[in-house]
């Protein structure tokens, strides 16, 4: 298969790179470590939402959630960045980074259950893997952006056309980046190797940070909005007086 013979090579040139990441991510400390560092992120993000930023929707509450829980402190501090009432001000870059978490959540769900089927459950060659973790992938970060749509009224069919068109390029940058760079460090983990989670983590950071200036782009192009400003659902929230000097 055509597929296969491409990932050989990209192992031979990568395998520097492997070579040093795989021990790292395979030691049990450093995993140990990171789990703890993600379960306090987690429920910094979750005391932080019940306890300043309840006027958040509930779909950007599960984005950030799931942000959190894929990407620990680095997910923390985008969500601190960008996606909380008390930003001072919004930017293209903070716009970019919440349309690039709302990619994320839904692309990184479906990076899961793809890798977890394909090569945890069902032990596939390399090309299925990648084939069906790319089509879980894009059918969860679409219905991401189809969903709520349909919500607001709009025709399936138009929102699918508007998926595609907003999401796709963002998309396939982050899934080649994610899923290509899983594969390259644990196509030959099993689910029971702590590799097989610990890249998988590992991977889903990486595919966030190529597909952010993506989304910057496309913002800035106006073909995505980047998700509504959090600082402006807070106005309604009270606020402290300011106090006169003597």
């Amino acid at each position: 298969m055509l597929l296969n013979q491409l990932f050989t090579r990209l192992e031979h040139v990568f395998a520097p790179i492997r070579d040093v990441v795989t021990p790292i991510l395979s030691d049990p400390r450093v995993a140990a470590v990171w789990v703890l560092l993600v379960g306090a992120a987690v429920g910094t993000l979750l005391w932080d939402i019940h306890r300043n930023n309840q006027p958040l929707p509930s779909m950007m509450k599960g984005v950030w959630a799931l942000v959190v829980l894929y990407s620990g402190p680095f997910g923390l501090a985008l969500y601190w960045y960008a996606g909380r009432t008390q930003i001072s001000r919004d930017s293209l870059w903070r716009r970019g980074v919440r349309s690039t978490a709302h990619c994320y959540s839904g692309c990184g769900a479906g990076e899961v259950v793809g890798i977890t089927l394909a090569q945890g459950i069902l032990a596939l060659a390399v090309g299925w893997v990648a084939a069906i973790t790319f089509g879980f992938a894009y059918l969860f970060g679409y219905a991401l952006t189809v969903g709520p749509l349909m919500q607001e009224g709009v025709a399936f069919w138009e929102a699918m056309k508007d998926a595609l068109y907003s999401e796709t390029p963002s998309i396939t940058i982050m899934e080649i980046t994610a899923i290509g760079s899983d594969l390259l460090l644990a196509s030959r983990a099993h689910m029971g190797d702590l590799l097989f989670w610990t890249a998988l983590a590992f991977s889903l950071s990486l595919g966030f940070l190529a597909a952010f200036p993506v989304n910057v782009a496309l913002v800035s192009l106006g073909v995505k909005e980047g998700m509504k400003n959090p600082a402006e659902m807070g106005s309604s929230q009270p606020r402290p007086s300011a106090q006169t000097a003597d």
